[in-house]
C-alpha cells in the first residue's frame, strides 16, 4: 500500500489544505492499494487561481506552441504505457490485455490527434466584412469518471489546452491513480505553471466546489445522468458553458438478412467490454421475432466464454456490483428470463458479476429502460422495422448504437431515423476523430476530433 500526498497546482506538488484521505481499492482483490488526500475546497480554489493566473499567457500561445505540447504530452504518455496499463489494472480490474491497448493505448491516439488538430485549426475565419474569431473559452473544470480513466482525462484535456483554456482536473474518486500518472506527463511535457492542475477528492466536495466555483468559466463532466442534472443546476446559476456526457441505453438493432451469428457476437462482445462499464455500450439487442430464440441461444453460448477473473475483470466496487446485480433480480422479477449468467457471485474474492444474457424481455421493463452498466445484454423482440425503431428510440437516452443488415444502405437508411448521437453500421470500428456524445438526456455537447476542440472555443467577431 501507497500513500501519496499532495495535489499538482501551478506547476508542482504540494501539501494537500487537509488531512483526509481516499483509500483506492483493487476490486479483484478487495485489497487496499494506495491512499490519496481528499481535496477541499481550498485545494481547488489554489488550483483555480492558478489556472486563472496562467490563462492570459497560454491562450496568447500561438496555436504552433500549443501544438507541440500536446505532442510532447503524446509522447510522455506513450513512454509510461506498460505503466499507466499497470495501475488501470490495479485500481479498476481491467484485464491487462485490455488496459494495455485501450486504457493506456487509446489515449496516446487522442492526445496525438489534438496535437495535430492545434496546428491546423482554423483559429480565424472571415465572413463577409467580419473577421471571425474562435478564442478559448477560459478556465475548464473537468470532472471525469472512473471507467475510462486515462481516456476521459484526456479527451477533456487535451482539446481544452489545443483551444487555449486551462484546466483543473477533478478525477472519479475510484481511479485517482492514473490521473497521477497523466499530471506526471504533463509536467515533463513543459506544459507553464498553472495551465494543467489536479485536485483529487470526492465528488459532493471537491467536485462541487469546481462546478460553483466563480472562477470556472466551463465545466466538462462525464458521467451518470444524476449527477449530470446536479452539475447542470450548479453552473446553470453562474450561466457557465457546461459539457455533459451522460448515461446511455443503446439499442443493438439486428435487420432481417443481416448477419446473424457475426451481429450477436459482436454486439455481446460489446456490453462485455470493460466489465460492461462503457456508457455507450449496446445493452439492448433487438431481434426480428423469427430469429428470437437463435439469437438468444447463440448470445447465451457468446456470454460463456466471457469467464470472470481471466477475459472480464471485477465491476469497479461493490456499491457498483450489488447494483448490477439488483438489476438482474429486479429483471427476472418483473418476467425476463436468464439464459446466461445470473446473479450470482461467480467468484468468493472480488466484485465481480457473472456475463449475463436476459431473454423475454419487454420494452417497458426496467432492465430495458434504465443504464445498468454491468455485464448484462437484454434481448427483445420486434415484428418490424417500425417496431424496431419505437424500440429502439423508446428511452430517455440517445447515446450511442449499432444497426445491422444485409447491407450498409439499409443500415444507414435505419440509423438516420434513430435519436442517438453515433451509430456503428454492420460492425464498423470506433472512429477516435468523430464527435461522441448524446441526444436527450444521455448529454450536451461533443467530444473528440475537431467536435470535441470546438466546445471549448468561444466567438468574436470583428468588423470593417
Amino acid at each position: 500500500m501507497k500513500a501519496h500526498d499532495g495535489m499538482y497546482i501551478d506547476g508542482a506538488w504540494r501539501p494537500a489544505a487537509g488531512t483526509d484521505t481516499i483509500a483506492v481499492v483493487n476490486p479483484a482483490d478487495e485489497q487496499v492499494i494506495a491512499h490519496v488526500p481528499a481535496g477541499t475546497a481550498e485545494d481547488v480554489d489554489a488550483a483555480v487561481r492558478a489556472a486563472r493566473a496562467a490563462l492570459p499567457g497560454w491562450a496568447a500561445t500561438p496555436p504552433a506552441g500549443r501544438a507541440a505540447r500536446l505532442a510532447a504530452l503524446r509522447d510522455a504518455l506513450a513512454a509510461r504505457t506498460e505503466e499507466i496499463a499497470a495501475t488501470v489494472t490495479a485500481e479498476l480490474g481491467a484485464p491487462p490485455q485490455t488496459a494495455l491497448a485501450v486504457h493506456a493505448g487509446l489515449p496516446v491516439a487522442v492526445a496525438g490527434s489534438y496535437a495535430e488538430l492545434a496546428a491546423t485549426y482554423a483559429f480565424e475565419e472571415k465572413a463577409g466584412n467580419s473577421t471571425v474569431l474562435l478564442e478559448p473559452v477560459g478556465v475548464v473544470g473537468a470532472i471525469t469518471p472512473w471507467n475510462y480513466p486515462l481516456h476521459q482525462i484526456v479527451a477533456k484535456v487535451a482539446p481544452a489546452l489545443a483551444a487555449g483554456c486551462t484546466v483543473v482536473l477533478k478525477p472519479a474518486e475510484d481511479t485517482p491513480l492514473t490521473a497521477r500518472h497523466f499530471a506526471e506527463a504533463a509536467h515533463e511535457a513543459g506544459l507553464p505553471a498553472g495551465v494543467f492542475n489536479l485536485v483529487t477528492g470526492l465528488g459532493p466536495v471537491a467536485g462541487q466546489a469546481l462546478a460553483e466555483h466563480p472562477g470556472v468559466d466551463m465545466v466538462s463532466f462525464t458521467g451518470s445522468t444524476a449527477v449530470g442534472r446536479r452539475i447542470g443546476a450548479l453552473a446553470g446559476g453562474a450561466v457557465k458553458r457546461v459539457a455533459l456526457e451522460l448515461g446511455g441505453k443503446s439499442a443493438n438493432v439486428i435487420l432481417p438478412g443481416a448477419d446473424l451469428g457475426k451481429a450477436v457476437a459482436v454486439g455481446v462482445a460489446n456490453v462485455m467490454s470493460n466489465s460492461g462499464q462503457t456508457c455507450s455500450a449496446w445493452t439492448r439487442m433487438l431481434v426480428h421475432r423469427d430469429q428470437y430464440d437463435e439469437a438468444v441461444a447463440l448470445a447465451a453460448r457468446a456470454a460463456a466464454k466471457y469467464v470472470p477473473g481471466d477475459r472480464i475483470g471485477p465491476l469497479v466496487n461493490a456499491a457498483q456490483r450489488d447494483r448490477v446485480r439488483g438489476y438482474i433480480e429486479q429483471g427476472v422479477a418483473e418476467g425476463a428470463r436468464i439464459a446466461a449468467g445470473g446473479p450470482e457471485a461467480p467468484l468468493d474474492t472480488g466484485y465481480y458479476v457473472s456475463p449475463t444474457v436476459l431473454a423475454d424481455v419487454t420494452p417497458a421493463m426496467t432492465v430495458a429502460q434504465e443504464e445498468i452498466f454491468g455485464p448484462v445484454v437484454s434481448i427483445l423482440a420486434y415484428e418490424d422495422e417500425d417496431d424496431a425503431l419505437r424500440i429502439a428510440n423508446g428511452t430517455v437516452y440517445g447515446l450511442a448504437g449499432a444497426v445491422w443488415a444485409a447491407d450498409d444502405e439499409t443500415a444507414v437508411a435505419f440509423a438516420r431515423r434513430m435519436d442517438t448521437g453515433q451509430v456503428d453500421i454492420n460492425g464498423g470500428r470506433f472512429n477516435p476523430l468523430a464527435p461522441f456524445g448524446g441526444y436527450k438526456q444521455s448529454g450536451v455537447g461533443r467530444e473528440l476530433g475537431a467536435h470535441g476542440l470546438a466546445e471549448y472555443l468561444q466567438t468574436k467577431s470583428l468588423q470593417f
